[in-house]
C-alpha cells in the first residue's frame, strides 16, 4: 500500500509543481545502481513547501525499484525571518529473502516540528532547522538539526547546494545493532556540485556522506554519485 501512495505522490507532484528531476548513479563500494529524485520547493505568501521522492533501482533479479522513499515539509512565516515547520518522513526498501523472494521492509515513518531560521554567514545562508523528532518505535524524545544551503558561483552557471542532517534514534531502528533502545547519534550530509549547461539541463556530482544511517553501518560510509537534472 505505501508503494501504490508513493506513486501516486510520483505522478501528482509531476504534473502540478515538481521543480527538478535528478539521476544519479551511485558508484559507492557494493552499489553501481540509479537513483532518481523527483524534487520541489514552493514558496507563498504563507511561507513555503519543500519534497523529495527518492526511487533505488537495485531489486534483486530485475533491478526495479529496491527503495522509495518520501519527505515533505511545510513551513509558516510567524515573524520576519522565523518560520515555524512541520515534517513528515517515509518509505521501504526491498530486501531479498530465500524462498519468499523481495518483500518490503519499512523505514520507519517520521513526523517532525520545530522552528527554522536562515543564518548569513555573509558568503552563504544557512537555512536552518531545529527539530523535535517522533519516529516509529523509537522510544522517549528525539532530536534533529537540519542544515540547508545553496550558493552559485559564475553568474549561476555553477551551484553548489546540499543539506546536513544530524539526529537521535534508538540503535534497534538499524538492523545489525546490538538490538538495545539506547540512543545513537545519526548524520547525515548529500553535498552536490551542478554545472548549469541551460536554463534546463544540468550536470554534476554528488557526494553522500553518513555515520549510523544505513543497515550494518559502522563506521564512515562515503558514496559519490554522476548526476544529471532536468530542471522544470
Amino acid at each position: 500500500m505505501k508503494k501504490v501512495i508513493l506513486v501516486l505522490l510520483l505522478v501528482i507532484a509531476a504534473k502540478i509543481s515538481a521543480q527538478n528531476l535528478q539521476v544519479h548513479y551511485d558508484m559507492g563500494e557494493d552499489r553501481k545502481y540509479f537513483t532518481t529524485t523527483l524534487e520541489m520547493f514552493k514558496p507563498d505568501e504563507y511561507g513555503a513547501t519543500f519534497f523529495f521522492v527518492d526511487f533505488d533501482y537495485n531489486l534483486s533479479g530485475n533491478k526495479g525499484i529496491s527503495l522509495a522513499y518520501f519527505e515533505i515539509a511545510r513551513y509558516v512565516s510567524v515573524y520576519e525571518k522565523l518560520s515555524l515547520t512541520l515534517q513528515y518522513n517515509d518509505g521501504f526498501v526491498g530486501v531479498p529473502v530465500p524462498v519468499l523472494g523481495n518483500i518490503a521492509v519499512t523505514l520507519n515513518q517520521t513526523f517532525l516540528a520545530g522552528v527554522s531560521y536562515p543564518i548569513d554567514l555573509g558568503f552563504v545562508t544557512l537555512n536552518t532547522d531545529l527539530l523535535y523528532r517522533s519516529t516509529y518505535g523509537s522510544e522517549g524524545a528525539d532530536g534533529q538539526l537540519t542544515v540547508v544551503w545553496f550558493v552559485p558561483f559564475l553568474d549561476g552557471k555553477i551551484n553548489f547546494t546540499g543539506f546536513m542532517d544530524v539526529w537521535s534514534q534508538d540503535e534497534i531502528l538499524r538492523a545489525g545493532t546490538a538490538g538495545t533502545d539506547d540512543k545513537e547519534i545519526v548524520f547525515l550530509t548529500e553535498p552536490q556540485l551542478w554545472y548549469n549547461y541551460d536554463k534546463h539541463l544540468s550536470i554534476g556530482t554528488e557526494l553522500e556522506i553518513s555515520n549510523n544511517f544505513l543497515p550494518f553501518q559502522k563506521e564512515i560510509k562515503v558514496m559519490p554519485t554522476l548526476a544529471v537534472k532536468w530542471n522544470f
